[in-house]
């Protein structure tokens, strides 16, 4: 054996460890560009219930530096209901680290009207855009839909994310990341760019015309909404949530 080279390994080990980025933090370069946090680890500062009032009281835990949906038997915003930012947001890029339990399912909002929401016994989501989080082997949503339109990382229901896009076993950490400019939006998995639309092409009319939300009139065509972490019952966690907005003119 190499004992310098082994030793020089070790201290690069210790080195990433020791100089790794901590969770719920902006590098230097984010705060440059004028990034903000979403979420301090800590607290609930920021957010509160679609529903209305504050935090919800159960459903939701600050736990370990993550925001948590907490288990209720995977009935869709049945204990706490999603949770929304305090004000709406246009032209942005979005990055958010998510975390799922095994046949779980969730999303992550954005162009939310809170206006929408299409009650079923006391329980729905608000309508807007939806990043897919969903556990693609164990949930049946993920075989719903058309193409794949359900799984995850997709505009839900609307636009199915790429193939191979480069997701992570249920339980490791992948990184979501939405970028609005103007009418165009893209998602994006793990630093790939898997999906992207603009709202006023013919393509994305015909698709929402083919979509649940046709029966919304002007759906997705606001120029700002809300942002929504969904609580559909099934255990998942969400920290590093950074936005960083872009002038309107972006492109």
């Amino acid at each position: 054996m190499n004992f310098t080279k082994s030793i020089a390994s070790t201290l690069l080990i210790i080195s990433s460890v020791l100089y790794a980025q901590a969770p719920n933090t902006l590098t230097a370069k984010e705060k440059a560009d004028g990034g903000k946090l979403l979420f301090d680890g800590t607290t609930t500062t920021g957010w509160r219930s679609a529903r209305g009032g504050g935090f919800p009281a159960v459903g939701w835990a600050v736990q370990d530096g993550t925001l948590h949906v907490t288990e209720t038997g995977g009935e869709e915003a049945g204990n706490g209901g999603d949770i929304v930012t305090d004000r709406k947001y246009g032209n942005f890029e979005l990055s958010v680290d998510f975390k799922t339990s095994p046949g779980a399912n969730s999303g992550i909002m954005y162009f939310v009207d809170l206006d929408l929401i299409p009650w079923h016994n006391g329980h729905g989501s608000p309508v807007g855009f939806e990043y897919q989080v969903l556990d693609d082997a164990l949930h049946p949503d993920a075989k719903r839909g058309k193409d794949g339109d359900r799984t995850v990382a997709s505009l839900y229901d609307m636009i199915s994310a790429a193939k191979d896009k480069p997701i992570k076993p249920v339980g490791e950490w992948n990184t979501a990341r939405i970028v609005v400019r103007g009418k165009h939006g893209e998602h994006w998995l793990n630093g790939v760019k898997v999906l992207e639309y603009d709202r006023d092409s013919p393509a994305f009319k015909a698709i929402l015309a083919a979509s649940k939300y046709h029966v919304f009139p002007q759906y997705g065509q606001q120029a700002d909404g809300y942002l929504l972490l969904q609580d559909h019952g099934f255990p998942v966690w969400f920290r590093n949530i950074k936005i960083h907005e872009l002038p309107a003119d972006a492109k």
